[in-house]
């Protein structure tokens, strides 16, 4: 696993622990930063994702909702949420990953952490996500 895919899976796991824990996201990830716990500092990348999806919430959450035809954000599992909001970030928001990128490093969280179902959902709505944003690759 790259440097970027482990970033990705840490920022998830801050993500899926402020979504558990009902707490705003920034929160844990300056928690994470003060005192990492058992794990390993937060690496960099991870800490980008964070604050860009922190920073674009509304317009990341917005993009989700309207790919994600007839699911609500609160229906999807946790993890879908997580996954979903660091690779529409990555998609709409960080021109230095391409879009397919993006969707093929969500699918495999969605393959590794999440349901059965999750990784051809998880692709369907980013997929959408890069469509509507005119995102090429």
């Amino acid at each position: 696993m790259g440097a970027r895919s482990k970033a990705r899976k840490r920022a998830l796991d801050v993500l899926f622990e402020a979504d558990q824990r009902g707490v705003n996201v920034a929160s844990v990830l300056e928690e994470r930063l003060k005192d990492p716990g058992r794990e390993t500092p937060l690496p960099e990348y991870a800490q980008q994702i964070l604050r860009g999806v922190i920073e674009q919430w509304v317009d990341v959450n917005a993009r989700i909702a309207a790919a994600a035809q007839e699911w609500t954000l609160d229906r999807m599992p946790a993890v879908d949420r997580a996954v979903l909001r660091i690779g529409a970030w990555e998609i709409v928001h960080n021109p230095d990953v391409a879009p397919a990128v993006a969707i093929d490093e969500a699918v495999e969280l969605a393959t590794s952490l999440s349901t059965e179902e999750s990784p051809k959902f998880v692709n369907g709505v980013l997929g959408r996500v890069a469509r509507d944003a005119g995102a090429t690759e």
